[in-house]
């Protein structure tokens, strides 16, 4: 029994200790904003083949036709809250037999008198169900035929995918959207240094850096963990930075906008430092290998800046 209650203890310990070290370690989070494709998951790759996690933490919000029905309060359940013709004349039943048995009447007495009103109803949806019919077909003879009808769609003129190497990185993306944007080798490298910046400004602490190379929405999570640190009275250096494998999963225009997502896995230093005393706390000198999908944004002709980060 002792040495039951033994193993649980030291596989709680064990627990906590791996949740204190994810807590201290360089950011891991979902969060950014990605334009309509916020919470559309970006399509694999060759250096994340594996589906990226959704977006968390959003100053995006989802679209009013696919959150409508989310969003909408559901209203009181119940029969007579039906919406609809059902519910109002069972409604109306309800307050009738109320009413007769008010009146000493009985609960049926009060039908008597809305006889004439169900009448008046049914005439008042015939009328409706006809107008109806009449406006469908009137719609549906109106409407000119499309000029583009039969005709190839977008999807179907441009190839599906296309592979081009770039330095560190190989574009490999499906032309999903109506509106996509070529990616320079320019473009490439200005991925990896941001990798390599913002990795290291973080690590510094340096918000004027960071501020420089993200997004406001992004800058905010950062401050917050660093925030978090500073609570703690840690520091979370990083150092090394090296991309060891990159490619494409999308990139598009939205109106001024441009975005990319980009994969990619890289490897880096990770320590956690006393404040106070500079000793460490977690992590050592060796590298570790992770793999993140990081999305920039510019206005067109502007510079690329991080507006959102997903796990693999």
């Amino acid at each position: 029994m002792r040495f039951r209650t033994v193993v649980q203890l030291a596989a709680i310990a064990a627990t906590l200790a791996f949740v204190a070290a994810d807590a201290d370690a360089a950011p891991r989070f979902n969060a950014g904003s990605r334009g309509s494709r916020t919470f559309i998951a970006p399509p694999p790759t060759a250096t994340a083949p594996n589906a990226a996690r959704p977006i968390e933490r959003s100053m995006t919000q989802p679209g009013q036709p696919g959150a409508s029905s989310a969003a909408r309060p559901a209203g009181p359940g119940g029969f007579f809250n039906r919406p609809g013709l059902l519910g109002g004349l069972a409604a109306g039943f309800l307050g009738a037999g109320l009413f007769g048995m008010l009146f000493g009447y009985g609960f049926l007495g009060g039908l008597g008198g809305i006889a004439s009103f169900l009448g008046l109803l049914l005439q008042i949806g015939i009328v409706v169900f006809v107008a109806r019919l009449i406006w469908r077909w009137w719609q549906r003879h109106s409407q000119p035929a499309a000029a583009f009808a039969g005709g190839p769609t977008f999807r179907d003129v441009l190839p599906n995918r296309s592979q081009v190497n770039l330095g560190g990185f190989a574009r490999s993306t499906p032309f999903a959207s109506a509106a996509p944007i070529e990616i320079k080798p320019a473009d490439f490298d200005a991925f990896e240094r941001s990798l390599s910046e913002i990795q290291l400004a973080y690590g510094a602490e340096d918000l004027a850096a960071l501020r420089l190379r993200m997004t406001p929405e992004m800058l905010s999570y950062y401050s917050e963990e660093l925030a978090k640190n500073a609570s703690r009275g840690v520091v979370n250096q990083l150092s090394a930075v090296k991309l060891l494998q990159g490619d494409l999963a999308e990139a598009w225009r939205e109106g001024d906008d441009e975005y990319a997502t980009v994969a990619m896995r890289y490897s880096l230093v990770d320590r956690t430092l006393d404040r106070a005393s500079g000793r460490v706390v977690e992590g050592n000198d060796h590298p570790q290998e992770t793999t993140e999908l990081w999305t920039f944004r510019r206005v067109s002709g502007g510079d690329w800046l991080l507006s959102a980060i997903q796990q693999t």
